[in-house]
């Protein structure tokens, strides 16, 4: 019998595969901006609410009773209808509600649920280094084996080497795991290279589960789904969300579209997660999904005004910037600063101006890597952003 007070065991509580995921960077960073009173640039969500009508839609369907019970496992009609649609208009990619769409607890469940789904103990997964960083804690939960393809910076830009991502895939490769626009880096992937990793994918059966929640935040080129390539509908999970295009985060709605066989594959792991969730937002995304194109269009081009403004402030406080081609993040080079270790650097930065930013090398396997790289989030109003590039000037700039 176990003392009073005393852990059992002498065998760790929390399970092996987990053992190297502690808190998240975020929510450090995030207790640090509230503790000091910084600007938090770290964590990637909106200082401000998305489009009224949308929000008045989900106040609507909580009045009228839609969605305070249990939605369909699979996701309301309305909301699967409206996705098949988006797919269908903006891509020419045709998907069959009632099968080929599920409604998940924001892309971070997708993401889950697809892994979980899909690996193996022993299969080997290969993503784009840096990645997201819920990307290798659901490879491990699933018992696979992450294998970084390492993207790296050139003539002010991260670039994919292809030949080194078909080095990386093996024998025991199972999915090849992508994100375009890419979180942290804002690149994204060109016609080109999304035509390579489909022939590789075709050529070694390879899935290709591919995280596109910043489709509608590409500044420079265009967003091109992967699933629209020659024999890739077939071996595709597209994940998508609401979160990032509508600036509604806390609702928690994404999506997976593919074809009826691997989303009934996701979907029997998704049930065992959260089962159902965010039934009166459901029938706000499938409004918000509506919207004209003067929306996308407006939030695109404000996001585009928004990056600029970072950049150039983090330009002039002598920060090497990579100005981002998508999502709403920048990466920078601390090293112009006399700096090399972005941990250190970051968890000082709020005493020395009162800003909060992300260290790259959480994303990393290769934390060396990553050491000098900072990320920042622009997704903020354009007064916060001026109060944050003043501050990192008068702490920085020379």
């Amino acid at each position: 019998m176990t003392a009073p007070g005393r852990t059992p065991g002498p065998r760790p509580l929390l399970n092996r595969r987990l053992a190297e995921f502690g808190t998240t960077i975020f929510a450090e960073m995030s207790a640090l901006a509230a503790r000091t009173g910084s600007i938090n640039l770290g964590q990637g969500f909106p200082d401000t609410d998305g489009p009224e009508e949308v929000r008045e839609a989900a106040v609507r369907a909580l009045r009228d009773g839609r969605g305070n019970q249990y939605p369909p496992g699979p996701g309301v009609p309305e909301l699967r209808t409206a996705i098949a649609a988006h797919q269908r208009d903006r891509y020419g990619l045709g998907y069959d509600p009632d099968t080929e769409v599920l409604v998940t607890a924001g892309a971070t469940e997708a993401i889950a649920a697809s892994l979980l789904a899909l690996v193996e103990p022993g299969d080997e997964v290969v993503a784009l280094e840096p990645y997201y960083d819920s990307y290798a804690a659901c490879i491990a939960m699933a018992g696979g084996t992450r294998v970084p393809v390492t993207l790296r910076p050139r003539e002010g830009a991260y670039v994919l080497d292809l030949d080194e991502l078909r080095d990386a895939v093996t024998d025991r490769t199972r999915v090849i795991l992508l994100n375009t626009p890419h979180n942290p880096t804002g690149m994204v992937l060109g016609r080109e290279e999304l035509a390579a990793v489909a022939e590789l994918a075709a050529e070694r059966d390879l899935l290709v589960v591919t995280d596109e929640v910043y489709e509608h935040l590409v500044f420079d080129g265009e967003h091109t789904p992967i699933a629209t390539l020659p024999g890739m509908r077939e071996r595709t999970v597209t994940i998508g969300s609401a979160g990032k295009t509508f600036s509604f985060t806390g609702w928690k709605v994404g999506w997976v579209t593919s074809t009826a066989e691997l989303v009934t594959a996701v979907r029997s792991a998704k049930q065992y997660l959260t089962y159902v969730a965010s039934g009166p937002f459901q029938y706000a995304v499938a409004e918000a999904l509506r919207l004209p194109d003067s929306y996308f269009e407006e939030f695109r081009a404000d996001m585009r005004g928004k990056r600029e403004l970072l950049a150039d402030g983090l330009e002039q406080a002598g920060f090497k910037v990579f100005r981002p081609a998508g999502t709403y993040f920048i990466t920078t080079d601390i090293r112009p600063l006399g700096e090399s270790d972005g941990f250190a650097f970051c968890r000082a930065l709020p005493e020395r101006a009162g800003v909060v930013a992300i260290p790259n090398a959480v994303f990393y396997d290769h934390k060396e890597t990553g050491a000098p790289y900072v990320r920042f989030a622009f997704c903020k109003r354009v007064d916060v952003l001026a109060d944050a590039t003043k501050r990192l000037y008068k702490a920085f700039a020379r």
